[in-house]
């Protein structure tokens, strides 16, 4: 069974392709991937699946609106985890959806024992972020909110409860306190939010497969309750683990990542120390080769820090044969995080009072 409020990675590498039969969720085919070049997280198979990206581009193509919406619970700063979904919300934005972006505090309350007025500091470092990212904050081409404020998602909440048993929640999500089964009907009207305020549209919800559970209860509720609505798409991008070895990047577990606001001797020190996919000494390494599949100095290029897709495939080849040795490739690794990270930290800076202004908080 899938915990979107776990700690750990819910599901071994090897799981995907049966968790995609189980559930239905479809293969991003080259058809699509052909569409999404521009996009990396595409490009790299990183995202792997969906459920009706397609509508996005019937949309598209003619000239419909459509919505991207996703968000991210104020419990800390944004890591390398949570900053995949931010950056892909951006590249759905370039593409001509509206962005809608939720600060999951009532979530955060009953997953974490974060008050409202606690997470305020955190929801305004993690809008800061988003916009370091280059989410355009016009208002015609993104909304933002915060649970706890937006009487909208509360009202659908109660007006969908009525269609929902605790058998029902047990089934999706397991034996869970009722405070998390609320926070998880207050999502359905996040994801819910774009059409009840701008009218049918396709909705397309950037996800780890940890976070189906709540797609699938989304889309059950829509198609029974908002007939006329579209059901709530989804895509799914593999789960980034941790970089010290652990299974998953975690708020929880501070070493297994670190954050866009963190000092950059910390970074370095923890990219410095990240799990390599080398063996047990240069000899074995020049003989045997690099298992850049297991290494988390490549993963961190792949999906972040390198942009050029020629120099991540001759990177991956080179270690594969034994010529590049991990020193070489943490020391290119941790010059790119460096860089990156002290000019995001520079934007991000300059903007935290737009991010006060779209969160209503002075």
């Amino acid at each position: 069974m899938l915990d979107p409020w776990g700690s750990s990675n819910p599901v071994e590498d090897e799981d995907y392709e049966r968790i995609k039969r189980e559930f239905g969720i479809d293969d991003i085919n080259e058809g699509l991937r052909q569409k999404l070049l521009e996009n990396r997280f595409f490009r790299r198979k990183i995202i792997f699946g969906h459920r009706d990206l397609e509508l996005v581009f019937k949309a598209i193509e003619e000239n419909q609106p459509w919505a991207v919406m996703s968000g991210i619970k104020p419990s800390g700063p944004y890591h390398l985890g949570t900053s995949t979904t931010a950056l892909e919300i951006v590249e759905f934005q370039k593409m001509g959806g509206k962005v809608y972006y939720c600060i999951a505090d009532i979530e955060s309350w009953e997953d974490n024992g974060i008050s409202y007025d606690k997470a305020e500091p955190n929801a305004i470092d993690n809008v800061a972020d988003i916009l370091a990212f280059g989410l355009d904050p016009s208002p015609k081409k993104t909304y933002v909110w915060r649970q706890s404020k937006e009487p909208i998602v509360k009202e659908i909440c109660f007006k969908v409860s009525r269609l929902v048993t605790q058998n029902m929640l047990n089934a999706i999500y397991g034996e869970k306190t009722f405070g998390l089964y609320l926070a998880a009907l207050i999502q359905v009207g996040d994801i819910v939010l774009p059409q009840v305020r701008e009218g049918p549209q396709p909705t397309i919800v950037p996800v780890g497969i940890d976070q189906d559970p709540h797609i699938r209860l989304t889309r059950d509720l829509t198609r029974r309750y908002y007939k006329k609505f579209f059901l709530p798409g989804a895509t799914y991008h593999y789960l980034l683990a941790g970089i010290d070895g652990s299974d998953k990047m975690a708020k929880r577990n501070p070493n297994s990542s670190f954050t866009f606001n963190e000092n950059l001797d910390s970074i370095e020190k923890k990219v410095k120390e990240a799990l390599t996919g080398g063996r047990k000494n240069k000899k074995e390494q020049q003989e045997l080769g690099g298992e850049p599949q297991k290494c988390m100095i490549y993963k961190m290029l792949m999906y972040h820090f390198e942009e050029n897709d020629e120099i991540l495939a001759d990177e991956f080849e080179r270690c594969v044969k034994g010529e590049l040795l991990c020193g070489e490739h943490k020391a290119r690794c941790v010059d790119k995080v460096l860089k990156f990270m002290k000019n995001h930290q520079e934007k991000k800076g300059k903007l935290i009072d737009k991010a006060r202004e779209l969160l209503g908080i002075d």
